[in-house]
């Protein structure tokens, strides 16, 4: 929930703002393509807009460059989990997207269970593994680094003898893991921007699953924009997003990605700063209602602002 007052379209365009982009994570190259691709957008527009390849250096960075308003396209890491949301805070530098707190929660996938469950919204069964630590659940499951985002060091495990490289490969990217129930039902997400659902978009990999190959590479993955759902379906969906949307007290732009199983919407990943790339689907289900990329791009800085 974002209490702060937002700035009109001229005031902005008077701001230098950065795009922050890149950053450490594991998602540093999708990053710079949506950074990039926002940074053309502003430009276009008329907004005094730099890039900015986030490291840690940036503090200086910003000063140097006397940065008054920061547009948030990190993906993952110290970008999308509240991190460089803090910096921001201190420095007194309005900024795109959710606070610090909304971002930590919705970032860590154990965690945000915990807020699901509290306003009793679906999400699938699920445990917490750590290296080194055993568990037992019922297979077929998903295994989920709990810090990762793009579907980076996802698997599905279907009996004992996958478990063992499952764990591995995401152990590589987080300490800790999710363990989470597998339920088949078509896929879908619904993007907010600044409190408004927009059209549902159920997403089809040709490989059945939606990994990060699926996710990136042009003519892998069919979108159905808007998704062909009963009407009932849509609207809870939507309806579910939207209530987490509020138990975050998330702001700005982001997705809620869900797979309908037995007529039930589950909440499966939250994400806080989604994709902006010409695979993106946030894009695409705003472009589907008659709107540019451009004033996509401008919403969401109309929003900048400190949360705390």
């Amino acid at each position: 929930m974002n209490c702060g007052v937002s700035m009109d379209k001229e005031a902005l365009k008077q701001k230098k703002v950065a795009v922050l982009m890149g950053g450490v994570s594991s998602e540093r190259e999708i990053s710079l393509k949506s950074g990039n691709a926002i940074l053309k957008s502003l430009q276009g527009s008329g907004y005094k807009a730099v890039g900015i390849d986030v490291d840690n250096a940036i503090s200086e960075k910003l000063r140097t460059e006397a940065i008054e308003v920061a547009y948030i396209a990190l993906h993952g890491r110290y970008g999308e989990d509240g991190a460089i949301q803090g910096l921001l805070e201190i420095l007194g530098i309005p900024y795109t997207g959710s606070g610090v707190l909304a971002s930590a929660l919705a970032m860590d996938k154990y965690i945000s269970k915990f807020v699901l469950e509290s306003r009793k919204l679906p999400t699938p069964r699920y445990t917490v593994c750590f290296a080194g630590s055993t568990f037992s659940f019922p297979y077929p499951f998903i295994v989920k680094p709990a810090h990762e985002g793009s579907t980076i060091g996802i698997s599905v495990v279907n009996d004992e003898s996958e478990v063992h490289k499952a764990l591995t490969e995401a152990l590589r990217y987080d300490k800790k893991v999710l363990i989470e129930e597998y339920l088949p039902g078509r896929e879908i997400t619904v993007g907010i921007v600044n409190g408004e659902p927009l059209p549902i978009v159920e997403v089809k990999p040709s490989s059945g699953f939606y990994d990060f190959t699926a996710k990136y590479t042009k003519g892998m993955t069919e979108y159905l924009v808007p998704a062909d759902l009963p009407i009932q379906l849509t609207f809870r969906a939507s309806e579910i997003a939207l209530e987490a949307w509020s138990a975050f007290e998330m702001a700005g732009c982001v997705r809620i990605d869900m797979i309908i199983h037995d007529d039930v919407p589950y909440v499966i990943d939250i994400n806080t700063s989604p994709g902006m790339t010409e695979t993106s689907l946030v894009p695409k289900a705003w472009a589907s209602l008659g709107r540019t990329f451009d004033q996509l791009v401008e919403r969401i800085l109309s929003e900048a602002t400190l949360k705390a």
